[in-house]
This record gives C-alpha cells, sequence and structure tokens, in this order.
C-alpha cells in the first residue's frame, strides 16, 4: 500500500485562527493515524499580504499545540522549496504547458465589466465569467494590451467534472455553466491559487488533501487542472466550518479567536481537547494530546456540516 503524504498549507497573511486550527488538526490526525508523512507548505502567493514573520509564528503555534511535521516549512525535504513564492518557475511551466494546449487567454475586463457581463450569480454569489474576451483576435488582444495588462483565463469544457469526497459524499459541477473560464494567472503576473496548489500538490506526490469546506467547489477546476497538466490528483477531505453564534464563518479579516487570544486563554491539551470534541473524536471537551487521538482517529465520527462555536465552550 502507498503511504499516505498529506499537507497542511496554510495562508501566512495574518495569525492563523479556530477554523484554520481545526483544519490543520484533522490534516495531521488523519495522516498520523495512518502512519503517513506530514508536509507543511506555506501558501505566500500574495505579495501585498503575506509576510515572513507571520510564516514563522503560524510555524510557532502548530509546534505549540504538538502539531509537527516530517517535510516542508524550516525542515525542507526533497519536493521543496515550500514557500510558494519560491515556486514560480514551476507554475510558469505548467503555464506554458496549458499555452501549448490552447487552453489559456488574455482577458482585459475589469472588475466593473467582469460583474457587468457575468452571467447569473450562484446560490453562494459566485460570479460566473461567460467569456467575453475568449474570441478576441490576435489585433485586439494587441490593442487592449497597449492600455491594460490582461489577466489569463483558462478555458473549460462544457463537461461535468464529478468525485467523491472522502467526507461530504459525491459531488459534481458542470464546468461551463457552474464554474466558467477562471483566472490562473493574474493581471500583475501573480499566478492564481487554482493553479499553484494544484502544481504543488502534483509535484510534491501529495495524496490526501484536508481542508474547508469552502473550498469543495474549487475541486472540480482544479480535478481539470490535474488532468491537463498529466498530474494525479490525490484523495479530498472537506472538513465543516467554524461559524460564529450568528452564522458568520471564522476568519483572519475578522480576528475571530485567533492564536494569539488562544494561547492566553488555553493550554495546548485544553485547546486540542475542543477541536477533537467538535470533529466527534471525543464525547466531551476535555484535555486531550493530539499523538493520544491519532492513535483513535476515525473519519466516519468527523460531521459534516458546520459547527457553531458556543461562546461557553471558549471559556477556558
Amino acid at each position: 500500500m502507498t503511504q499516505v503524504r498529506g499537507r497542511f498549507a496554510p495562508s501566512p497573511s495574518g495569525r492563523m485562527h479556530l477554523g484554520n486550527l481545526f483544519s490543520g488538526l484533522l490534516a495531521w490526525l488523519s495522516v498520523r493515524r495512518s502512519g503517513g508523512v506530514m508536509v507543511l507548505r506555506m501558501e505566500d502567493l500574495d505579495p501585498d499580504r503575506c509576510r515572513r514573520e507571520y510564516a514563522e509564528q503560524l510555524a510557532d503555534d502548530l509546534r505549540w499545540l504538538g502539531l509537527d511535521w516530517d517535510e516542508g516549512y524550516g525542515l525542507g525535504g526533497p519536493h521543496g522549496p515550500y514557500l510558494q513564492s519560491q515556486r514560480t518557475e514551476l507554475y510558469q511551466a505548467a503555464f506554458q504547458k496549458l499555452e501549448g494546449q490552447g487552453l489559456v487567454y488574455p482577458c482585459f475586463c475589469t472588475r466593473a465589466e467582469r460583474l457587468a457581463a457575468s452571467a447569473p450569480h450562484r446560490s453562494d454569489g459566485q460570479v460566473i465569467y461567460t467569456g467575453k474576451c475568449r474570441c478576441l483576435t490576435e489585433e485586439e488582444q494587441r490593442e487592449k494590451s497597449a492600455n491594460r495588462c490582461p489577466a489569463w483565463r483558462l478555458m473549460v469544457p462544457d463537461r461535468e467534472m464529478s468525485f467523491t469526497d472522502g467526507l461530504q459524499g459525491p459531488y459534481s459541477e458542470h464546468l461551463e455553466r457552474d464554474c466558467g473560464d477562471f483566472i490562473v494567472r493574474r493581471s500583475d503576473g501573480v499566478y492564481a491559487y487554482q493553479l499553484a496548489v494544484v502544481c504543488d500538490d502534483g509535484a510534491m506526490e501529495i495524496s490526501q488533501v484536508v481542508r474547508g469546506r469552502d473550498l469543495l467547489d474549487s475541486t472540480p477546476r482544479q480535478l481539470y487542472l490535474y488532468e491537463r497538466l498529466g498530474l494525479r490528483p490525490p484523495a479530498f477531505y472537506h472538513v465543516p466550518l467554524l461559524l460564529a453564534p450568528d452564522g458568520r464563518r471564522l476568519s483572519k479579516r475578522e480576528r475571530d479567536l485567533d492564536m494569539g487570544a488562544l494561547r492566553r486563554r488555553f493550554t495546548p491539551e485544553g485547546l486540542t481537547g475542543l477541536l477533537a470534541f467538535w470533529a466527534g473524536q471525543l464525547d466531551k471537551p476535555e484535555p486531550a494530546v493530539p499523538g493520544e487521538l491519532a492513535g483513535v482517529f476515525d473519519w466516519r465520527k468527523v460531521p459534516a456540516g458546520d459547527i457553531t462555536v458556543l461562546p461557553e465552550l471558549l471559556e477556558a
């Protein structure tokens, strides 16, 4: 049996919050339960938001909780570098491969134009791009390039893309209708998350991806990229989101329960036990250590639906 290779790939754009930690713990437990290899990668694509000091703090917070890793940030390994900002050549090569297949095209639309020319929004509010720039002639592209640097989109086919998630079950999207042509390189030259994450997980031989349920609808697009780039996709497990009592998703932007506050209020064992309780691994929130939980971790006990974080449970 091939050894499981899992990863935790946070963005060092601020302090981790409780939701990040929940996904990270489940990823770690799943890998350790199977005796696999854990990789820590920093997804620092955005130069305006990501900082090295955040990456250092993130690594320190993981060590504080008792979540170690076998290769990756700070350790190195055979698949480095483990900072996305240092992997641009890999993304460029993938972009050129897609370009050689005639699948990418420049998009000159402003945000306002994208909204005006979009298909009806999906139920989650996502705009579906209708392909306005897909049929521009080379002359029209040159004219527009004189005034605006384009983003680059991947042309998707009229095709259903389906997979079975390890926690959420069967999931399917029609690429053209539900996703639309999506950006693989921004107008500032930064490669988009969808392309980078596929390149990285493929190159690092990741076989299991555990991440938040909010990324479930990204998976069909990524599976299409895996296919076009000739890479083997991993198994996916999309875990529930942690919600505030008013229904808001916990986020870095609003500084909900970040690790600075959590470390002042909890011991590592206390916080681990609370997260494990929410994940269905404990009958009640009581102190626990990750190493002990790994031996009895069971995906069948993890709830599929989102979890409301009750304030009284955070009174350490």
